[in-house]
């Protein structure tokens, strides 16, 4: 996907969810994206099975006690 095809997306989007978006914002948005693609290409390309790096368990660390008066 080209430059102005992201770019083109990111317009079509925005308007979509009737995000305001100036047209610097839309370029900087449209670069992120891309990058952000570039990333999942080179990640895709690794060649990786879903053997070699088995996915954990997201656990979230409890939250610290509150103190009198908190609840």
């Amino acid at each position: 996907m080209g430059d102005e095809n992201i770019l083109a997306y990111v317009r079509a989007a925005a308007a979509l969810l009737e995000l305001p978006l100036d047209e610097a914002r839309a370029q900087r948005v449209a670069a992120h994206l891309a990058r952000t693609a570039d990333l999942a290409r080179l990640l895709e390309s690794a060649g990786m099975g879903a053997e070699d790096e088995p996915a954990q368990l997201y656990c979230p660390a409890p939250f610290p006690p509150l103190g009198p008066g908190h609840g």
